[in-house]
Order: C-alpha cells, then structure tokens, then sequence
C-alpha cells in the first residue's frame, strides 16, 4: 500500500513545485484546454505562496508529486459570482484552492481527488469550513475531480490575472 500524505512546502521545495507547474501546463496545452497558457501561475506567484506559507504538496511514497495554494480569509475574484450564487453561512471568510497539480507520470491515479480530500481536511483544521475552487470551462477533467469531491458549482467567476470566466465550485463542511 502506499504511503499519501500532505505537508506545507518550504523553499526547498520550490523546483520541484516548478516542474509540476510546468507539465500541468503542458497537458492543458495537449487537452486542448486553453487554461494557464499565458504564463499564470508564474515563478513569482508560486514562490510568494510558498513564502506566505500557503503551498501544500502532496507526497507519494515519499515523491512530492502534486502542488496546490489554500488561501485563507477571501479572495477579491470570488467576490462577484454571476449566473448563480454563493451558499450563505454567514461568513466572509472562507478557504480557496488554487493552482492544483499533479505531476503528469502520476496522472490518472485519482491523486487529485486524494489531494482535494486532504486539502478540505486541512481547512476544516485551520477552521475555514466554506471552501472554494475554481476551473476553466474547458477543463472537464478538473471539473469531475471537483464535483467527486462533493463541491456544487455555483455560478462563474471571473479571474483578475487574464479576465477569463472560471466556473466556482463551493463546499460548506459541518
């Protein structure tokens, strides 16, 4: 059996966070999916998370083979939803992940439902129950993760750093 677990990312961790980035980029590019192709998430967005402490990687077997960003608190791209709404559980606060990857050779193993799974639970613990994801239109493969993971859709957003509309997903955990 093997051994899954999610820890914080330090610097050290970063070329590897990099390399991840990196091919995620290049299997939305060969899916057809025009999403992160303009540069986001560059080096600079994903050293800074990683200095404010909010880089997770998931670890196989003792393989850091996934990367993802929990923010806490809000985010300004989540404040206007269209064609929809957010669930109201009275507050302002909430958890979103941002720039999940799993490392191409590990694709198909159902690591990102895993990595989802323990990022919620990570929330929860830094006491942020209403959590948030977005993803492109186009990326049907995340949005299945998203939505096996128990999230709802609840409208489309738009995101700051390329004006693209993103589908918005949310979870309210008891």
């Amino acid at each position: 059996m093997s051994n899954i677990y999610l820890r914080q990312a330090t610097m050290n961790d970063l070329p590897r966070v990099y390399e991840i980035i990196d091919g995620a980029k290049q299997t939305l590019k060969n899916r057809g999916v025009d999403q992160w192709q303009s540069g986001y998430p560059d080096h600079a967005i994903l050293k800074k998370d990683t200095e404010d402490g909010i880089t997770f990687v998931l670890l196989l077997d003792g393989e850091i083979v996934g990367t993802a960003a929990l923010q806490q608190g809000s985010d300004k791209n989540y404040e206007k939803i269209a064609n929809g709404n957010w669930q109201d559980i009275s507050k302002s606060e909430y958890s979103i992940i941002h720039r999940i990857a799993v490392e191409p050779g590990h694709q198909g193993k159902h690591l990102s439902t895993t990595f989802i799974q323990q990022l919620l639970t990570m929330s929860y613990h830094l006491g942020y129950p209403d959590v948030r994801i977005d993803t492109h239109p186009e990326n049907l493969v995340m949005q299945h993760v998203i939505t096996t993971n128990g999230f709802e859709e609840r409208g489309t957003i738009t995101m700051d750093e390329d004006h693209g509309i993103r589908k918005a997903y949310q979870l309210v955990m008891g």
